[in-house]
């Protein structure tokens, strides 16, 4: 009889090799436990100056949208000119 050549999962080193999924799974572990480390180093900002900055988000917002605005209704007014001179 002759002797069957088994697939081998060993490296040199004698250590199991691993399949993609535990590769896989190991890598997503290890990734999970680096973010809440690294989450753990983050510095909060308060709860006031979530609202300060907040407020100046909002109002650098709303000022954009009046000079866009603006341009627009400038821009409007000169289409319309010429529109109406050369027709």
């Amino acid at each position: 009889m002759a002797e069957k050549m088994e697939k081998t999962t060993e490296t040199k080193s004698g250590k199991k090799k691993q399949n993609w999924f535990q590769r896989a799974w190991a890598g997503l572990n290890r990734w999970f436990r680096e973010m809440k480390s690294e989450l753990k180093k983050v510095v909060w900002p308060t709860r006031k100056q979530v609202m300060k900055n907040t407020v100046v988000a909002v109002t650098v917002m709303v000022v954009s949208g009046i000079v866009l605005w603006a341009f627009d209704q400038v821009a409007m007014l000169v289409v319309q000119t010429l529109i109406s001179i050369g027709g």
